[in-house]
């Protein structure tokens, strides 16, 4: 065994000039052998040391500088050896001849000096931009950077940089190392949540003509289900949207929610709402590292232990919310809420396209019922004001005519009863204009309504608004018209509002008015006139003979003036016989 004392010479040791020299060799003062392995430069000093051990090392002191110079060197080599991040100096040949900790302990190698740098981290795949960073940095003089990608899909970031002052045989350049596979995999998780985003409702022209509105939904849901599981590795998801006019947020899907939980009528308020009406109320995500020391918590399911929960924004404005789940305390984290926003955004894009195809598809089945009142309605009507002419010209003179024509009365109503509820099923609630719905005129539907005036639009007006309310609606263009259909009208159906024009082609509605109350005692009558004067003072007359002092109309009429007048005369009507 090799006895000797070892002694890493830094410098050019001159045994017949240093005395120094002389000293070691003849080793005179402890008797010891002592062997000198001389190199020429802090740079080898490094790479000798890393392959073996020596009793000391000496520095020759001949040169200025050189020992500042050293000892800063073997100081730094000790630094690199504990950097986070991997460290080598490799010669000409791209072989390491030196590595520190971190970079051997990424390495499948038990030694990675001596082999090629590629090899000390597994041959990884080059991912660019430089493939060949090495001899480019040999070639230029200059730094380049290459990002690697391992089997077991690691990425490093890989620098090299020339040696141009301390370079030897055994170093050339030195090349540093950095894992940055958590940046990798968050940059491609936010790709594939963008991506994930966009295929929420990516349907060809064709697809989305052929799903119902239902389905499209249902279409929505099972992908929201999908991606947030596969790319946010959740089971538990909730989502909501928010009803603006009343703060009520409503479930839209629920997956692994107990169904109490699901059930739960939850508003956009910071008390008392849990997080979800938390969040609703004030935009803002949030994040409950324990359930079980939040106090706006509220159990979603047994077991559950914390959650993340963000709005749903739409051109600044908040829809809903969405709200994810985990049975482990602090499940969740800073980059699972940035995810989770991104996610939403997209979802709250997906829900607003998913409107708007409704929208689109209710506008379309309008026009389409529009256009069915529009060609049939009015024919109808003269179906009907002339059958009830020949009925009153027969009655009492040939009864199988009459209960013919009767028949003939019936079937015509029933036609425009059957398009009218083809019509509301074409064209439901979400079709009606801005700020009026079924619900709020719910004592419209079934109602039957003459409407007396010798201008086509008006009647069709009538037919248009009114049926989508669910009246029914028969049309007279004369007071006598109107008298007969009046007095021909089914005796267990009655009409339940009659608005007349004040100037008719044959005399007023003032007159009119007097007509019918020969007929029944009470008329719920209203009268409608143009922005004119009105000369004969009917609606002064018919007010004195008992017309509701706000049963008026302004020709045209707007929609919720129509609304609001014959809501007013069934109510002042309801208890009376008519």
């Amino acid at each position: 065994m090799d006895t000797r004392q070892k002694i890493l010479w830094i410098g050019s040791p001159d045994e017949g000039k240093s005395s120094t020299g002389r000293w070691f060799s003849s080793n005179e003062n402890n008797g010891t052998d002592v062997a000198i392995e001389a190199v020429a430069s802090p740079v080898d000093a490094i790479h000798r040391m890393a392959r073996s051990s020596y009793s000391g090392v000496f520095l020759d002191g001949q040169e200025a500088g050189a020992e500042e110079n050293v000892i800063r060197l073997l100081q730094s080599e000790r630094i690199l050896d504990g950097m986070p991040d991997g460290v080598a100096l490799v010669n000409a040949e791209m072989t390491v001849t030196w590595a520190n900790k971190c970079l051997r302990s990424w390495s499948p190698l038990e030694n990675p000096q001596g082999a090629n740098f590629y090899a000390t981290l597994g041959n990884p795949q080059i991912m660019g931009p430089d493939f060949c960073p090495f001899h480019t940095a040999l070639a230029t003089g200059a730094s380049s950077n290459s990002t690697l990608q391992t089997e077991d899909k690691r990425y490093f970031q890989v620098h090299v940089a020339p040696l141009t002052d301390a370079a030897t045989e055994n170093a050339a350049l030195v090349a540093t190392v950095s894992d940055i596979t958590a940046e990798i995999l968050q940059q491609q998780k936010l790709a594939a949540i963008h991506q994930a985003g966009q295929q929420l409702t990516d349907l060809k022209p064709d697809e989305i003509f052929a799903m119902e509105t239902q389905a499209r939904i249902d279409l929505l849901k099972d992908n929201i289900r999908h991606y947030t599981a596969d790319l946010l590795d959740v089971d538990v998801v909730e989502i909501r949207l928010l009803e603006q006019s009343s703060g009520n947020l409503m479930p839209l899907l629920s997956v692994g929610i107990d169904q109490a939980a699901a059930d739960r009528q939850l508003y956009a308020c910071p008390q008392g709402n849990g997080v979800t009406g938390y969040v609703a109320a004030t935009g803002k995500s949030y994040l409950c590292e324990d359930a079980s020391q939040d106090p706006l918590y509220l159990e979603a399911f047994a077991g559950a232990a914390s959650s993340l929960t963000v709005p749903l924004i739409l051109h600044d404005q908040t829809i809903g919310t969405i709200n994810v789940e985990s049975n482990k305390v602090r499940a969740f984290d800073a980059a699972d809420l940035q995810f989770l926003e991104i996610f939403a955004r997209d979802v709250a894009v997906a829900l607003n396209t998913l409107e708007l195809l409704v929208a689109q598809k209710n506008n379309a089945a309008q026009q389409s019922c529009e256009a069915i009142h529009s060609a049939v309605a009015l024919p109808v009507d003269h179906i009907l004001n002339d059958a009830v002419s020949v009925i009153e010209k027969y009655i009492g003179q040939d009864p199988a005519v009459v209960e013919r024509l009767q028949r003939i009365l019936q079937n015509a109503r029933d036609i425009r009863r059957v398009i009218q509820q083809i019509g509301q099923r074409m064209a439901p609630a979400e079709a009606l204009p801005a700020g009026c719905t079924q619900q709020l005129h719910e004592k419209l539907r079934g109602k039957r309504i003459l409407v007396v005036d010798q201008e086509l639009q008006v009647l069709y007006d009538a037919h248009s608004l009114l049926e989508k309310f669910g009246c029914i609606v028969e049309a007279a263009h004369s007071g006598d018209e109107a008298v007969s259909m009046f007095r021909n009208s089914p005796i267990d159906a009655p009409y339940d509002v009659v608005i007349s024009a004040i100037h008719l082609s044959d005399y007023s509605g003032y007159q009119l008015m007097l007509r019918l109350q020969q007929l029944t005692e009470v008329v719920p009558m209203a009268l409608m006139q143009g922005f004119g004067y009105d000369p004969g003072h009917s609606i002064v007359k018919a007010r004195q003979a008992g017309l509701h002092p706000k049963a008026l109309l302004y020709k045209p009429f707007k929609l919720t003036q129509l609304l609001t007048v014959v809501e007013t005369v069934l109510d002042a009507h309801t208890a009376e016989p008519v």
